[in-house]
């Protein structure tokens, strides 16, 4: 949210504004899961799944812990707001992070398990991550050690280039985005507004889908993406969590874009001077506003970071942690 102070943009869940210092409003809760849906839940998937609380809530719909009756495992339930339900864009759009996650075989890559309709109750459900996210760890930190960031943005960026070469750009990527198994591992997730090559266009041209303060200028643009807007809001995710703040902020909406597309971050050597120069240079070089000056595949960013982690001394063993696949998925080798 805004501060109404201000006007610095601050996580949902903060406090306080960490500019001001200004208690901020308070977002009531949403109350748990009641039972008109745990009911509907039944009903719709024959007693499959028990809901079990609340976790959270996004953009686009509610998110509950859940669990697999017949095995016993945790699994957690999205439901798309009713108010979007309703909406047939909307309601395609999250019909679509099913199938476009769903192709997506990667063992860093948070696949749905299943997808449903029943009236206006729009579901997915996902594997269950207990290691909590990357936008809780900055609410909790406010910055994060080099060497950690370095180690998730070469795991997202090694699954986003998996992901590319399947033809699909997520366009979201941000820290709510990711999330860590129990072992540490990053995973990215929430495939709701990507494009893919086998999805006709459901937006029109000119118009930008996305989180304003990870948006690539192109995107902001609302210009045709590719692999390379994504690689820039990995160097907006790695900015923030060294720095403590986004690269690019303002009072709303249009005045972040506006700063994505014509204005040039303050390198972040210069606004935390304990960042490395050479992981420095690599979070910068994402920033490039021209995609051509960026990485031009995620496999090429993973590298750099992984050159910089072994220079810098740091274990093999801590970098690439054992990783445990969803179950029944194939699995592919996290480079390939």
């Amino acid at each position: 949210m805004f501060c109404p102070e201000c006007g610095t943009w601050n996580r949902g869940a903060a406090a306080t504004c960490v500019r001001c210092a200004l208690p901020l409003p308070l977002v009531r809760a949403r109350p748990d899961a009641p039972d008109a849906l745990i009911t509907a839940l039944r009903q719709a998937t024959g007693n499959r799944y028990r809901v079990i609380r609340r976790l959270g809530s996004g953009g686009m719909a509610d998110v509950y812990l859940t669990e697999q009756e017949t095995l016993g495992r945790p699994l957690v339930l999205k439901v798309m707001h009713a108010h979007l339900a309703r909406d047939d864009e909307m309601r395609e759009r999250f019909r679509r992070e099913a199938e476009a996650a769903a192709r997506l075989l990667h063992p860093l890559i948070c696949v749905p398990f299943d997808y449903g309709e029943v009236g206006e109750m729009v579901y997915l459900i996902m594997p269950y991550l207990g290691g909590g996210g990357l936008a809780e760890l900055l609410m909790k930190q406010r910055t994060i050690a080099p060497e950690r960031v370095a180690e998730v943005a070469a795991q997202v960026a090694t699954a986003l280039d998996y992901a590319h070469r399947q033809g699909v750009v997520h366009r979201d990527v941000k820290p709510d985005n990711v999330l860590f198994d129990e072992d540490g591992n990053a995973y990215i997730t929430d495939f709701g507004i990507a494009t893919a090559q086998f999805h006709a266009r459901l937006t029109a041209t000119g118009r930008a889908m996305g989180t304003p303060h990870y948006m690539a200028p192109e995107q902001a643009m609302g210009k045709t993406l590719d692999g390379r807007a994504d690689l820039y809001a990995v160097g907006v995710m790695m900015y923030e969590c060294l720095a403590g703040f986004p690269p690019f902020d303002a009072a709303d909406a249009f005045a972040v874009g506006y700063k994505q597309v014509h204005e040039v971050p303050v390198p972040i050597g210069e606004v935390n001077s304990g960042v490395p120069a050479v992981l420095a240079a690599i979070v910068m070089r994402c920033l490039e506003k021209r995609p051509e000056a960026r990485y031009q595949r995620g496999a090429d960013l993973a590298a750099a970071l992984e050159e910089w982690l072994h220079a810098n001394g740091t274990p093999r063993a801590v970098r690439v942690r054992a990783i445990t696949p969803p179950a029944g998925a194939p699995v592919v080798p996290a480079g390939s």
